[in-house]
C-alpha cells in the first residue's frame, strides 16, 4: 500500500508538472498575398484536450483545403526537471482572387473544459502583378544570408538579373528636419529572384550621429505590390541618425553585394538529376542604393539654459528629506522622461544655497533606442552637504528643450523645496551611506579647530631647536659620503666588466658548479643521457671561459696548448682530458650505469677544482 501510495503521489506532481498554464488559441497566417495565389492558415491550441472546433469566417475566400487535424507532443528533462508540451493544429488552405483586405474571424474551440477564441487577423490580397512573386519565405540572417529556397521562390533562367528584378531602396522618415532631430533612414529589399546573401554596411555620415536599431537575424520575407508588380520584400537596415550642424546633408548611396541562385543553362536539368547536380548555380550580382539629401536648418535662437534637448520631454524632482541635521547630506533628484536625443541632454543647473557644499551631480541613463528616437529617462542626482543650520530655500530648477513638434522651445520648471537645517551634534554627525554610493566624496570640515588640551604636558626649553648640531650636519654629510662609496664601487665595477674575457674568466668556476649541480639532480633521477651532456657541457663550457675561447676553437688540441702556455702540469692535464674521455664514453660502458655516473661525476668535480687551484 506504502509503494502504491507513493507511485500515486509522484503520478498528481507529474502531471502537475506537466501543467502548460492557461490555454491558448493562436492563429498563423500571411499578412499579405497575391490575387490567385493559396496561403495556409493554422490555429494552434496548446492542449490535446479539445473538442467542438468552430472554423472562422473565411469572408472573401475560398476554402481549398481543410480543416485538416494534427497533433503534436514533446517530452524532456532538463536539469533534472520533467516538462511536457502539446498541441492540436487545425490547418486550413485558402485561396484569394479579388483584391482587398480582409479580415478571419475567430475561431473557437472546447479546451479543457473551457471555451477559448483566437485574435481576428487581417490579411491583404494584392492583384497579380508581372512579378510572379509568391509566398514569402524565412531564413536568413542579418550579416549575409537573405531568404531559404522554397519550391514557390521563382530561380531566374539567365544570368541576367535587372534592377527591377531585384533593388534596395533607402528612405528618411524626414527630410527636412532641425539640428538634433531624430530621422529614421530605412534599407528595404525588394526581389523577385532567389536572393540568398547580402553583404553591405553604412559607412561614416558627417554630420551625424547614428544609431544602429536592431533587428532580428532572421528575415522574414512578405509580399508588397510596387510599380505594379509584387515583390517579396524585407526591411534590411534601420539607423537612427540625430544632424549634427545646419545646411545640406547627403547620405550617399551604398553598394550591397548580393548572390543569387540561378538555373544553369550548360546543364540539362534531366542529366543533372541523374547525375547529382542541382543544375543551379551562384550568381553575384551588386545592389546600390539612392543617395538622400537631409535639409537640416539650425535651432531658433538659443535662449539662456538651453539644455541642448530637442525633441519630447516632461521633468519632474524629488528630494530626499527635507529636515536634516548639520553636516548631513541631502539627495536631490531631477528626471526628466521623453524622447529625442537624450545623450546630448546637459545637467540642468540648480542654484543651492551658498551655505550649501555642492557635488558634481551623478547621471543615471535608462533610455532604450527606438524609431522615434531615445525614449526614457534620464536621472541627474545632486548630492549637497548643508554647513550650518538654519531654514533654506532650494528654489525651481528651469528645463528648456526643442519641442519638435511646435517647432518651438519650451520652459518646464521643477519643484521647489524648503529644507530645515537642524544644530550638528558636536559639529559631527555626518551621515552619508544611505545616498548612493557617493559618501566618499564628502568631507569633514572644521577639523582645524581643537578644545584646550587638559593633563600632564611636556615641556621644550625655548631656542631647543635641531639646526645647528652635529645631528643636522651629520644629515648632510652621510648622504655625500655614501653617494662618493657608490660612486667610486660602481665605477669600478664597469671597468671590471668592460674587459669581457676577465670576467668570463673569472665567472668560469661558478658557472661550471651550477652545471654540476643540474648533473647532480639527473644523476639521482637516474637520467643517464642528460646527465652525460650536462657533465660535457660543465667541462667545455669551464675551459671556454676559463681561456675565452670561442665555441669554433673548442677542441682538445687547443685545450692542451692553452693549459701548457700557463704552466699547468702535464699530468693535470692529461686528467682532465681522461675525465672529458671518460664522460664521452661512459653512457656506452657496460656495467653498473649508476656507478659508472658516480665515478664521472666525482672525477669532473675533482678536475675542475684542481684546475681552478693551478690557475
Amino acid at each position: 500500500m506504502k509503494r502504491l501510495l507513493h507511485l500515486f503521489i509522484c503520478i498528481c506532481v507529474s502531471i502537475g508538472a506537466f501543467a502548460d498554464g492557461d490555454v491558448t488559441l493562436r492563429v498563423s497566417a500571411p499578412s499579405t498575398v497575391e490575387a490567385g495565389g493559396k496561403f495556409r492558415v493554422q490555429f494552434t491550441v496548446n492542449t490535446q484536450n479539445v473538442s467542438n472546433f468552430n472554423s472562422p469566417d473565411f469572408k472573401g475566400f475560398e476554402v481549398i483545403y481543410g480543416p485538416a487535424t494534427s497533433s503534436q507532443s514533446s517530452f524532456q528533462i532538463i536539469n533534472g526537471r520533467t516538462s511536457q508540451s502539446s498541441s492540436t493544429i487545425y490547418t486550413f488552405v485558402l485561396l484569394g482572387d479579388v483584391p482587398g483586405t480582409y479580415t478571419i474571424g475567430s475561431a473557437s474551440v472546447q479546451a479543457e473544459g473551457k471555451t477559448v477564441k483566437s485574435k481576428p487577423v487581417q490579411v491583404r490580397v494584392l492583384s497579380a502583378g508581372s512579378g510572379g512573386a509568391s509566398q514569402p519565405s524565412n531564413g536568413g540572417n542579418s550579416n549575409g544570408s537573405a531568404s531559404g529556397r522554397q519550391s514557390s521562390v521563382p530561380v531566374t533562367t539567365g544570368n541576367g538579373i535587372s534592377t527591377k528584378d531585384l533593388f534596395m531602396t533607402a528612405t528618411a522618415s524626414r527630410t527636412n528636419v532641425h539640428e538634433q532631430e531624430a530621422i529614421l533612414l530605412t534599407y528595404k529589399i525588394y526581389t523577385l529572384v532567389d536572393l540568398t546573401e547580402l553583404d553591405g554596411k553604412l559607412p561614416t555620415l558627417d554630420g551625424f550621429q547614428i544609431q544602429e536599431i536592431p533587428l532580428p537575424r532572421t528575415k522574414e520575407f512578405s509580399l508588397e505590390q510596387y510599380n505594379g508588380r509584387n515583390y517579396r520584400t524585407v526591411v534590411w537596415s534601420q539607423y537612427l541618425l540625430f544632424p549634427q550642424k545646419s545646411g545640406k546633408l547627403t547620405i550617399p548611396s551604398i553598394t550591397y553585394e548580393g548572390v543569387v541562385m540561378t538555373r544553369n543553362r550548360n546543364i540539362d536539368p534531366i542529366e543533372a538529376f541523374f547525375n547529382g547536380q542541382s543544375g543551379l548555380m551562384e550568381l553575384k550580382k551588386k545592389i546600390t542604393t539612392p543617395a538622400l539629401t537631409i535639409n537640416v536648418s539650425p535651432l531658433p535662437n538659443k535662449p539662456a539654459g538651453f539644455s541642448g534637448a530637442v525633441g519630447k520631454f516632461s521633468v519632474s524632482s524629488s528630494i530626499s528629506t527635507q529636515e536634516v541635521d548639520a553636516n548631513d547630506a541631502v539627495t536631490l533628484k531631477i528626471n526628466v522622461k521623453g524622447s529625442g536625443n537624450m545623450k546630448l541632454i546637459s545637467t540642468p543647473e540648480v542654484n543651492f544655497p551658498k551655505d550649501f557644499e555642492t557635488y558634481d551631480a551623478k547621471v543615471h541613463d535608462n533610455f532604450q533606442l527606438t524609431r522615434t528616437g531615445l525614449a526614457g529617462s534620464k536621472e541627474f542626482e545632486y548630492l549637497v552637504v548643508p554647513r550650518h543650520a538654519g531654514t533654506y530655500e532650494i528654489p525651481a530648477a528651469k528645463f528648456i528643450y526643442f519641442d519638435t513638434d511646435t517647432r518651438s522651445y519650451k520652459t518646464l520648471t521643477t519643484e521647489a523645496y524648503t529644507l530645515k537645517v537642524n544644530k550638528g551634534k558636536g559639529g559631527t554627525g555626518q551621515n552619508v551611506s544611505n545616498y548612493s554610493g557617493q559618501q566618499q566624496d564628502v568631507q569633514q570640515l572644521n577639523q582645524d579647530i581643537r578644545f584646550i588640551k587638559t593633563g600632564d604636558v611636556e615641556l621644550h626649553q625655548p631656542g631647543h631647536t635641531f639646526f645647528g648640531t652635529w645631528k643636522y650636519g651629520a644629515a648632510y654629510f652621510l648622504p655625500f659620503l655614501v653617494f662618493v662609496l657608490l660612486l667610486v664601487l660602481g665605477r669600478k665595477r664597469m671597468k671590471a666588466n668592460a674587459n669581457v674575457a676577465v670576467s668570463r674568466g673569472k665567472k668560469a668556476n661558478k658557472v661550471a658548479l651550477r652545471k654540476m649541480k643540474t648533473a647532480k639532480k639527473l644523476l639521482d633521477s637516474h637520467e643517464q643521457g642528460l646527465f652525460y651532456d650536462e657533465v660535457l657541457r660543465a667541462l667545455w663550457g669551464y675551459v671556454g671561459d676559463k681561456f675565452n675561447m670561442s665555441q669554433e676553437s673548442l677542441n682538445k688540441e687547443n685545450i692542451v696548448q692553452s693549459l701548457a702556455s700557463r704552466q699547468v702540469p702535464d699530468e693535470q692535464i692529461q686528467q682532465f682530458l681522461k675525465v672529458l674521455n671518460d664522460c664521452e664514453f661512459a653512457r656506452y660502458a657496460p656495467g653498473d650505469a649508476n656507478e659508472n655516473m658516480e665515478n664521472v661525476y666525482n672525477s669532473a668535480i675533482g678536475a675542475i677544482s684542481k684546475m681552478e687551484d693551478n690557475l
